[in-house]
């Protein structure tokens, strides 16, 4: 059973500096576009993120301070990304954790205005995690019979996460092949920003999910303690969730 697509499905992977949202930046992205008739398209960019590389991350994906000196800032890519992946859903491994928080973020920086209720999400991690729950590495050999060739590379592992979710929805009948069903299936939890500090309950209100406030809603928070927001905003917080946050407080200000 082939995937049902009724818009372009862009998976994505991202090589960084380092795992903090807030403080780590982006080095290579590689974005993989499955259209809906099942062709493929791909781009590859290397980002200089503008301060040195630590060892240990070089380590791992192979980029280093040389490799990016010459080339473009996330900033002077941005639009240029924003306009590949606008009208097209979103899909990646371990993407909803990680790869698309800090894409949000570098989006934010360079000033677009990215806006995930613009795009469905798949993490194909999750289903994996859910299903068998092993790595990227093993899920290639598990579901394809394939050794995952160039690991940490942007493109092999984005090629390796798309052929994944191919041949999950060809193994488990129970899984929906529409972007929908799957974005439904592996999302965690109902997260109103990506990066999870804030969450829908239960009502399906927008809630904290850290800190003093955790498991009150914005509204009774900013009616009781509105000096919070201010501090929120002041402090270390990834600049999508201060999106929303903002948003949300305009929104009950009738502005």
């Amino acid at each position: 059973m082939s995937l049902s697509l009724t818009r372009p499905l862009c998976f994505f992977d991202l090589e960084t500096t380092g795992v903090n949202v807030v403080t780590d930046r982006i080095v290579e992205i590689a974005i993989l576009k499955l259209l809906p008739n099942g062709n493929r398209e791909g781009k590859t960019w290397l980002v200089n993120p503008g301060c040195p590389i630590p060892k240990g991350a070089s380590d791992v994906h192979g980029i280093t301070d040389d490799k990016v000196a010459d080339a473009p800032l996330f900033k002077q890519l941005a639009t240029e990304i924003y306009h590949y992946i606008q009208g097209c859903d979103l899909a990646g491994f371990n993407s909803d954790r990680f790869d698309i928080p800090l894409l949000a973020e570098e989006f934010m920086r360079a000033e677009v205005d990215f806006d995930l209720k613009n795009h469905k999400t798949i993490d194909v991690q999750t289903i994996f995690h859910k299903m068998e729950q092993r790595t990227l590495t093993a899920a290639l050999k598990f579901y394809c019979g394939e050794d995952l060739v160039n690991a940490h590379s942007a493109m092999a592992d984005t090629e390796a996460t798309c052929d994944v979710l191919l041949a999950q929805v060809e193994k488990y009948e129970e899984l929906e092949n529409t972007t929908e069903y799957l974005s439904a299936f592996s999302t965690r939890k109902k997260s109103v920003d990506v990066a999870g500090f804030i969450v829908l309950n239960e009502d399906n209100e927008p809630s904290f999910s850290f800190g003093k406030h955790k498991g009150k809603t914005i509204d009774e928070v900013l009616e009781k303690e509105p000096g919070y927001f201010g501090w929120l905003l002041n402090a270390d917080f990834p600049l999508y969730t201060k999106k929303v946050l903002t948003a949300h407080r305009l929104s009950k200000m009738g502005k």
